[in-house]
């Protein structure tokens, strides 16, 4: 039987951009964490480099969670041959990973022998305030791990997330910055925030490059190639028939299944037209009294029918408009589940009673996170 010898995720193509921040997302389990965490290894032994490891939450860096991350490169002997047997293992503690050996007492006890230094560091973006006093001259390499999220992120996100950068890099201009994330959403505030404009079209395989004006800033974007980390075979335990598995075996975005439109309908049968601009996304919504089925059969039902709007407003001075950002005028609103007139009132009830139908998952999902956001 033929054994074909699984292959992961290589820092070798994103390390030729030389670019300050690589952001490098794709299918779950594919090596981007451990590549990122043996490079780590490689220049602490052979430069004295420190590590940074940041989460979103405590509980990710808590006992085990902590304690197991190294696992694989310790398993793997990395540990003892980058350290040329100096060290075995990994010791954790306090958000902080030492490097270890076991020896034993005259009693025949195994001791724990760990370096008096931690060669890597751990910060959580819920609890900055802890951090801010202490400085980490040494560190060289920061990896955010669980970048993307299927849930909500942080309010103010990315702002946590600098002010991290800058208690562990201070005035550093010569550090590795790499942002990983499993391709669980494609609404990031982190995209928008750091203008990466392309991601959601870019194909697999592919590596993006931004640069900001006259600045030195450069920034590389990776959306890992499908080829990586376990296929075919090495899928066989995801393959029913369910399109959000194939994040796991394919890379692809993953997207919930939503509900789409249970009739057809006329012009005449829509009551009342809003949008939502979300995430450089334009929808239009449209609620509508009934229309009939396959059959023309005529069914009465008043549903919201959300889809897509590929032209540029005609009357954004008279249109109900929902959108996170800002507007003084009166037609424009925030957060269509904080209903403030009448009007508002009347969309959200589809909302309440569970009354809203999509021109295409990919059309659920972005107003899937932006009623995330307006539960903020």
């Amino acid at each position: 039987m033929e054994n074909k010898r699984i292959k992961y995720y290589s820092l070798d193509r994103i390390l030729k951009k030389k670019a300050q921040y690589n952001v490098i997302f794709g299918k779950r389990s594919n090596g981007k964490t451990y590549a990122v965490l043996d490079r780590m290894l490689k220049l602490y032994f052979s430069k004295g480099i420190e590590g940074a490891y940041i989460r979103r939450n405590q509980e990710d860096l808590k006992g085990k969670n902590g304690q197991t991350l190294f696992n694989n490169h310790v398993h793997n002997g990395l540990v003892e041959k980058y350290s040329k047997g100096v060290w075995t293992d990994i010791y954790y503690y306090g958000k902080r990973w030492y490097f270890c050996r076991y020896e034993e007492d005259g009693k025949g006890h195994k001791q724990v022998i760990k370096d008096d230094k931690p060669f890597c560091y751990g910060f959580v973006l819920s609890g900055m305030e802890h951090d801010k006093s202490t400085s980490y001259p040494n560190v060289g390499l920061i990896c955010f791990d669980e970048m993307l999220s299927r849930t909500n992120y942080l309010p103010d996100e990315f702002i946590l997330f600098m002010n991290c950068l800058s208690t562990i890099a201070r005035l550093k201009t010569e550090i590795e910055i790499y942002m990983l994330g499993n391709t669980v959403n494609k609404y990031c505030p982190y995209f928008a925030e750091m203008g990466l404009k392309n991601v959601k079209t870019m194909p697999q395989g592919a590596i993006d490059v931004y640069r900001y004006g006259d600045s030195e800033l450069k920034v590389a974007v990776e959306y890992t190639h499908p080829n990586t980390g376990a296929t075919g075979k090495g899928n066989v335990l995801f393959a029913f028939d369910n399109p959000k598995l194939q994040m796991i075996t394919k890379g692809d975005w993953e997207l919930d299944i939503y509900p789409h439109l249970p009739y057809k309908y006329k012009k005449d049968d829509i009551i009342y037209t809003y949008f939502i601009e979300f995430d450089g996304e334009k929808l239009q919504c449209e609620i509508l009294r009934g229309g009939t089925d396959e059959n023309d059969k005529r069914i009465d039902a008043v549903i919201t029918y959300i889809h897509t709007k590929t032209t540029e407003w005609k009357h954004p001075e008279n249109d109900v408009i929902f959108s996170p950002e800002i507007s003084p005028l009166k037609n424009h609103y925030t957060r269509i589940t904080h209903p403030i007139d009448k009007r508002t009132q009347k969309i959200a009830e589809c909302f309440k009673r569970d009354k809203v139908f999509y021109q295409s998952n990919e059309v659920g999902e972005i107003m899937n996170n932006y009623l995330k956001w307006c539960g903020k």
